[in-house]
């Protein structure tokens, strides 16, 4: 159905230790490290060497760092720069260039673990600007059990969670 067409959905669960982006359409999916490799020569523009699981390989590179943009003891988003690179590389990934014309989809955040004292408006609205920054048509903060393909493809959310304003 063409109402199916354009009603396309990426799910991004995200933690320290992994970052999965799933399309519950098809079924295509990466699931890595949100690791990136920066190479920052003396002078000019810093260039993305790697992202994921070849990041870590990359920094034998002269003048090349590794970074992890989810890891920061006190909040989800350490680098909002790097982490909008790391969401891009791995949405790229899963959407692909198979299709010539893709509708914008809406993406729905899924920040996962413990966060001490509940995610705070300033992180909720990084997560839905980083969704946003994938060329989203919307964005929503999910807190709550994981979501099936079903579910997303619905967009009827179980009662058990919320999702989060900004």
């Amino acid at each position: 159905m063409l109402r199916d067409f354009f009603n396309q959905r990426l799910y991004i669960q995200l933690s320290p230790q992994r970052v999965k982006v799933r399309d519950p359409r098809s079924g295509r999916e990466v699931d890595e490290v949100p690791e990136i490799a920066v190479q920052r020569p003396p002078t000019g523009k810093a260039s993305v060497l790697a992202v994921g699981s070849q990041a870590r390989s990359a920094t034998a590179q002269a003048g090349a760092t590794l970074h992890n943009p989810f890891a920061h003891p006190r909040s989800l988003v350490s680098d909002f720069t790097l982490a909008d690179q790391v969401l891009k590389a791995f949405a790229r990934r899963v959407v692909g260039g198979g299709m010539r014309f893709v509708p914008n989809p809406i993406v729905i955040v899924h920040p996962l673990g413990e966060h001490a004292g509940g995610l705070t408006q300033v992180e909720i609205r990084a997560l839905r600007e980083l969704a946003l920054g994938l060329g989203a048509s919307g964005a929503k903060v999910w807190q709550g059990p994981p979501l099936t393909d079903k579910q997303l493809l619905s967009g009827e959310l179980p009662g058990t969670g919320s999702v989060l304003d900004a």
